[in-house]
């Protein structure tokens, strides 16, 4: 049984005598400067999925539009960030908090951020989307368990179901899939090309290029 913290429950901040400090430099002026608004493309879906395959892909086709944009993956964090996080419900959840502020912190910088994690969580996303309600737009990168399954590009679903893996999402551990993602791609049934050109337009509608 998963065990979640309330949304409305804060961190307990150890630092004491902390003061907030203003920026000088406004969200308009960044986006004047960068020439496009700013946000977080958060993607959430099984492993297989097309996650990494498809943030990696846009950030490329949008960095040559002229876009700010940066990934944070889920695979490259857990090697940094959150090294010291395993896959328990409660690593989990501290995983995609350390992420959320993380990419927070970018968005506000003024650049378009997108993640790459299955956060199989949706109290853990909502969550996410409360540090930035403003910036946050969940994309549902849609794929079942089947075809992931079909997929294992890394055997990572083989080794589960032999027992090498605990808590691995879609086989000993849950999915809760987004009940109102602001966008859906359907990979399990169209290619990475077609998927990608859904992603395109949504940012080109969303975060359109103004001339500096």
């Amino acid at each position: 049984m998963n065990v979640y913290l309330p949304l409305s429950a804060a961190l307990a901040i150890q630092s004491t005598n902390l003061t907030s400090v203003s920026h000088q430099v406004t969200l308009a002026e960044r986006h004047r400067r960068n020439g496009h608004g700013n946000g977080i493309l958060w993607f959430t879906g099984l492993s297989g999925a097309g996650k990494s395959t498809l943030a990696m892909a846009l950030e490329q086709h949008l960095f040559h539009r002229g876009y700010q944009v940066f990934v944070l993956d889920g695979d490259n964090v857990r090697q940094g960030l959150c090294a010291d996080l395993g896959f328990s419900p409660t690593d989990r959840t501290e995983n995609i908090r350390r992420v959320g502020e993380a990419a927070a912190l970018f968005a506000r910088a003024g650049a378009l951020v997108i993640t790459a994690f299955i956060s199989p969580y949706r109290t853990d996303r909502e969550r996410v989307r409360q540090i930035a309600p403003n910036l946050f737009h969940e994309v549902y990168i849609n794929a079942d368990l089947a075809a992931c399954e079909n997929r294992d590009p890394k055997g990572l679903y083989k080794k589960a179901r032999a027992g090498q893996i605990p808590d691995f999402t879609g086989i000993s551990a849950p999915y809760e899939r987004p009940l109102a993602a602001e966008l859906v791609v359907p990979t399990a049934r169209q290619s990475v090309e077609a998927s990608l050109a859904v992603l395109l337009d949504y940012v080109g509608t969303t975060f359109a290029l103004t001339a500096n």
